[in-house]
């Protein structure tokens, strides 16, 4: 599957973007790892990493659908972050709202040196639900072949215990704006990866996100009234 995006860079002029300037495809290896970051990791990155890639991954669908009790939340009033949702899965559940049949976002190498902390790091950043898969990351000029081999990704899958589903999209944002946590308020996280979506991808399509992005903000203007 392709985004909308994606297809258009692809078909519009093949031979606008030479093959010798197309970033190469990178495999993980003994001299580092990857990682793909779809949420708060495409802001705010891990400590240490030696290149990135913009791109996006296929067969998932990003939404608020994980409570957070421990980053911008707290066990007694839990906040609601990203996790990704297998699109087959994500089919056969109650969502108003349509998908770009892919997930943009930003991977990460990370030199071999720091692999080891980074993943310490990560683990407990993501300790809340979250548990490591590996994906392919695919770029705008090529749909078939990975710029990325095997990234590693955390997803909170629908079995964990911290999974909280869809609701009205009203309520999500109720919820976003009303809860803080250690690492800070809910609705600043929603605000950054907006804002950091339409930075590496511009023409991106996410309605769930952009969505709740116009109600949190309504909000934060009614408050302000």
């Amino acid at each position: 599957m392709t985004s909308t995006s994606a297809r258009q860079q692809q078909h519009s002029n093949p031979n606008e973007v030479p093959t010798s300037l197309m970033p190469k495809p990178q495999e993980p290896d003994d001299k580092g790892i990857w990682v793909f970051g779809y949420g708060s990791l495409i802001w705010k990155p891990p400590i240490h990493y030696e290149s990135k890639v913009v791109g996006y991954v296929k067969n998932y669908v990003r939404r608020f659908w994980q409570h957070s009790e421990d980053h911008r939340g707290t066990p007694e009033k839990p906040g609601r972050v990203v996790t990704l949702i297998p699109y087959d899965e994500w089919k056969t559940m109650e969502d108003t709202h349509g998908h770009d049949d892919v997930t943009w976002g930003v991977a990460f190498k990370i030199p071999s040196d720091d692999a080891e902390a980074t993943r310490a790091y990560l683990d407990h950043r993501e300790k809340n639900g979250y548990s490591v898969h590996t994906v392919d990351v695919f770029g705008a000029e090529n749909d078939t072949v990975p710029l990325v081999h095997n990234a590693l990704v955390y997803i909170a899958t629908t079995d964990n215990e911290a999974y909280v589903g869809p609701a009205p999209l009203d309520d999500i944002a109720k919820q976003i704006h009303e809860t803080y946590g250690p690492s800070g308020w809910n609705a600043e996280y929603l605000l950054n990866l907006a804002e950091a979506l339409r930075e590496i991808s511009p023409e991106a399509r996410d309605d769930h996100l952009f969505d709740l992005e116009r109600l949190v903000k309504e909000r934060i203007m009614n408050a302000k009234s």
